[in-house]
């Protein structure tokens, strides 16, 4: 899956990546760049 990192200021593919729910009920993923290690999360999908 791929994600925006803040860090390396593109668009990087996310490793580890968990699918979670934010307290209004969308579904989102978090992980971790793959380059950096930075914590990263993506609304949607």
């Amino acid at each position: 899956m791929e994600g925006y990192c803040v860090k390396c200021k593109a668009k990087r593919e996310m490793k580890d990546v968990k699918e979670v729910t934010m307290k209004n009920g969308k579904k989102a993923k978090t992980g971790k760049c793959a380059v950096c290690g930075t914590k990263m999360f993506k609304i949607g999908g």
